[in-house]
């Protein structure tokens, strides 16, 4: 069964950028993305990329970022 880590701090999201770990997002109580991995965060937005051109931009206020560790 995976693990799945909040990434609540800016150093969480940066350890999941340099480890290129997957991520799920979740928002409103709902699963809205999973497998991606981040490219890039600010202090009020989290950038996940899934395809080579697929760029997704989630507020950090509103949704809950996991990693996913097997």
């Amino acid at each position: 069964m995976p693990i799945n880590r909040p990434l609540l701090t800016d150093q969480d999201l940066q350890e999941a950028i340099d480890r290129k770990l997957p991520v799920r997002v979740f928002q409103d109580d709902h699963l809205v993305n999973s497998g991606a991995t981040i490219v890039r965060f600010t202090d009020s937005d989290v950038v996940i990329q899934s395809r080579v051109s697929d760029l997704t931009y989630y507020s950090r206020s509103r949704c809950e970022f996991f990693e996913v560790r097997p």
